[in-house]
């Protein structure tokens, strides 16, 4: 299976929709609505220079999501989350992604610091940020907000170039 990125487009929105709205998919706090509001939200992420989304295509169809949150007032380090359709788990694909999206971070976006924050309960995602390099810093109270609206401490994994 051929993993690849490319810039998240409007045309996404309906799979995204499918891939977010799965019941068991709790730990990821993007809950859009309607088909329409995650346009939306795409329509946006074009427009803003501190978030670059990608799609990921597992072959030629896309089975999730991954990109960078930057701090505008540290914009050498970007926040990187991801998400793979349900369906897809335990077949290394975000683990590939991450590490294409690293490249993008280091190389395109001069990133000079990767970081993933996950919650300590996700055991799969901490697998993938163990998987592709990243190493355990230490905990942080009540930083990530998932779709009950409440807030989570995280494990904070990062890599430095």
């Amino acid at each position: 299976m051929k993993i690849q990125l490319r810039p998240m487009r409007i045309s996404d929105a309906k799979r995204f929709c499918e891939i977010l709205s799965n019941p068991n998919f709790i730990f990821f706090s993007a809950n859009p609505k309607s088909i329409q509001e995650e346009k939306t939200f795409l329509k946006k992420l074009k427009t803003n220079k501190y978030e670059h989304g990608f799609a990921v295509l597992a072959d030629t169809k896309v089975v999730g999501g991954l990109g960078f949150k930057i701090n505008p007032h540290r914009p050498y380090i970007g926040e990187a989350g991801y998400f793979i359709d349900e369906s897809y788990h335990g077949n290394g694909i975000a683990t590939k992604a991450t590490k294409l999206l690293e490249k993008i971070g280091f190389n395109k976006l001069k990133l000079e610091r990767i970081e993933i924050l996950v919650n300590p309960k996700n055991r799969a995602s901490r697998r993938v940020a163990e998987k592709a390099g990243y190493k355990k810093e230490g905990i942080l109270k009540g930083v990530l907000r998932q779709k009950d609206g409440k807030l989570y401490d995280a494990v904070i994994y990062a890599k430095v170039k």
